[in-house]
């Protein structure tokens, strides 16, 4: 989203799963060490991470389904605003979990990624110059929130979380096609979110009377 000063290690799918796994050791991780492992001067990547992220089995960990749409919803507002690089708070950097659920995630990657990337390569790059970067934020903070309620349900973040994902392809590969995949799944999750609206009301009014 903003110019590099530096090439960035991480330009597909299969150089995010490499980068992960040599960049992690030990039995538990961060989210400070998988910021660290993809670089925090690229938007593309990051962004790459945390939809990956989102559709893998680290989403099995109480709790982990909000914190990462919490981070996504940071990062996508300092997107927004124009903020050159991405900062996050420390509480949130420094949320631990067993290494062996990343190492889940990479092998079940590991299965799709040489398929994934064999789709992508520099095309309609118009839609990933700074001109949309605000639009795509923008888009991405919707799927950041929609995340929240749908986190309710089985399989509910699934969507917003593929919506994250290919925007941080296409942004990583400046693939428009991966872009416009992205909208393809935001439009889903808004349309499972109208459908599944009167019961998350229901369960808020519940919970607070």
């Amino acid at each position: 989203m903003t110019a590099e000063t530096t090439k960035p290690s991480v330009h597909n799918l299969e150089s995010l799963l490499n980068s992960l796994c040599d960049s992690t050791h030990g039995e538990t991780v961060t989210i400070r060490d998988l910021l660290d492992a993809v670089g925090r001067r690229a938007y593309g990547p990051i962004l790459l991470l945390l939809g990956f992220i989102s559709v893998s089995p680290l989403t099995l960990i109480p709790g982990s389904t909000w914190l990462i749409a919490l981070v996504t919803l940071l990062i996508a507002m300092q997107i927004v605003v124009g903020k050159k690089f991405p900062w996050v708070p420390r509480r949130f950097l420094d949320f631990e979990f067993k290494r062996k659920y990343l190492i889940e995630g990479i092998d079940i990657g590991r299965k799709y990624a040489h398929m994934i990337d064999r789709y992508l390569k520099p095309r309609l790059t118009i839609l990933t110059a700074p001109l949309f970067a605000q639009l795509i934020a923008l888009v991405c903070v919707a799927a950041a929130l929609i995340t929240i309620p749908l986190g309710l349900f089985p399989f509910g973040p699934v969507l917003p979380g593929l919506t994250i994902f290919f925007f941080g392809l296409g942004l990583t590969a400046r693939d428009g096609v991966f872009l416009m995949l992205a909208g393809a799944a935001f439009a889903g999750a808004v349309a499972i979110l109208i459908r599944v609206l009167p019961r998350v009301i229901a369960m808020v009014d519940q919970f607070f009377s």
